[in-house]
């Protein structure tokens, strides 16, 4: 029997209020232009951003970390650009989602550890050369900088573009991202990633949800050993949901466990 899991009361008094003071996360992005002022198309075929993005992925394949190469950050950066389109914001948010989406793992060209940081210094440089106007390279980097969880600690969403790039990133677990081909020689990342057939994020806006539907070989990882590996990155979404007034929800093998 699956049991439902809760991740609502892990918190501490550290965690985010979201909606407890008077400023709104939206205002954060607000600019009076609906249009980005660099083009997604721009930064993907940028020379420097592909050689990071294919150095940074080398650099983790060394460390025997799962794929986060062109497949991982184009689908991070689509995921992320629909997130923003189904909930209804304008153009502008929508691809600075995508380049958000599409940068946020360069910083490990220099080191795994602290790489959000890295990865939203590298694209203010990147994003200034190739002219995009300032506000929307605060955005961007600040959606990079909020995307990390490593230090023990979880990145915190402060916009919706930064909710958009959580949400799109943390979502992403597939036997496709395993580098290693002997099952045998597999660790739990790799092992519950390989069991991972089907993954996809639903944004509903008729029951205010966001959900993430996976499909699990339950023969290969149990759905506990799922909760056990990623609650903090199930934390990250719940908390980017809420910034954008929405309820997380997780489905596995079509039945509801959060």
């Amino acid at each position: 029997m699956t049991t439902r899991t809760d991740i609502s009361d892990n918190t501490s008094a550290d965690d985010p209020k979201y909606g407890a003071t008077a400023i709104d996360p939206d205002s954060i992005t607000e600019a009076e232009r609906t249009h980005s002022s660099l083009a997604f198309e721009v930064v993907r075929d940028d020379p420097e951003v592909q050689a990071m993005i294919a150095a940074a992925n080398r650099n983790l394949g060394v460390l025997g970390f799962t794929e986060h190469g062109f497949r991982h950050v184009g689908l991070v950066a689509n995921i992320a650009r629909n997130v923003m389109h189904r909930l209804g914001y304008d153009l502008r948010h929508e691809e600075l989602a995508q380049i958000a989406g599409y940068m946020h793992d360069i910083g490990n060209v220099i080191s795994r550890h602290g790489h959000a940081t890295s990865s939203a210094l590298l694209a203010h440089t990147i994003l200034t050369r190739l002219g995009m106007a300032p506000e929307d390279v605060i955005v961007v980097m600040s959606a990079i900088g909020s995307h990390g969880d490593d230090h023990g600690r979880l990145g915190e969403p402060v916009h919706p573009v930064s909710a958009a790039l959580v949400l799109a990133d943390k979502s992403d677990v597939h036997r496709s991202r395993v580098r290693i081909t002997n099952p045998s020689d597999f660790d739990d990342h790799d092992r519950v990633n390989y069991a991972t057939t089907s993954s996809f994020l639903r944004v509903n806006g008729d029951s205010n949800t966001i959900t993430l539907e996976l499909e699990i070989d339950t023969g290969m990882a149990s759905v506990m050993e799922y909760f056990e590996l990623f609650l903090p990155r199930m934390q990250m979404c719940r908390r980017a949901a809420e910034l954008l007034d929405r309820s997380f929800r997780i489905t596995i093998n079509q039945v509801s466990v959060l």
